[in-house]
């Protein structure tokens, strides 16, 4: 079981773990041994609050699947062990970064100390652009 917080808590059923031989350094033993981890998480079957879900697979981007299984690898350590650690920890930080919603935007509007300095900078542009065009006509 994964739990980010009260609310947040993903439930060992609905994960799946699979298996495969990794690439990388491991000797003859990485032609034998499966010990890279593919963590699945069908996020629509999930218990998880709908927001969550959403920023979920908006955050998994290209790890998420188009029926909407997100799929995380890990297969950076030698042993079956240490990658399903990895595979489970970055699913744990997905979910909090998932879990807190976005700050509200608010819209702001430029000073007038900054509309100032745009509008003189342009004037100064604009007069060495027609200073140079009258140099060069005659």
């Amino acid at each position: 079981m994964i739990a980010v917080s009260d609310t947040i808590v993903l439930h060992e059923r609905d994960l799946e773990e699979r298996f495969v031989r990794a690439s990388g350094p491991g000797g003859q033993n990485v032609n034998k041994v499966a010990t890279a981890v593919q963590l699945r998480v069908d996020v629509a079957a999930t218990s998880l609050p709908t927001p969550v879900k959403s920023r979920l697979l908006r955050l998994g981007g290209s790890r998420v699947t188009t029926d909407g299984v997100l799929v995380i690898e890990a297969r950076e350590y030698r042993t079956q062990a240490q990658n399903r650690v990895a595979a489970r920890e970055r699913l744990r930080a997905l979910l909090e970064q998932a879990a807190t919603p976005p700050r509200p935007r608010h819209a702001t509007s430029p000073s007038k100390a900054s509309r100032v300095r745009r509008l003189e900078s342009k004037q100064k542009r604009s007069d060495l652009k027609r200073d140079r065009r009258s140099s060069s006509n005659e």
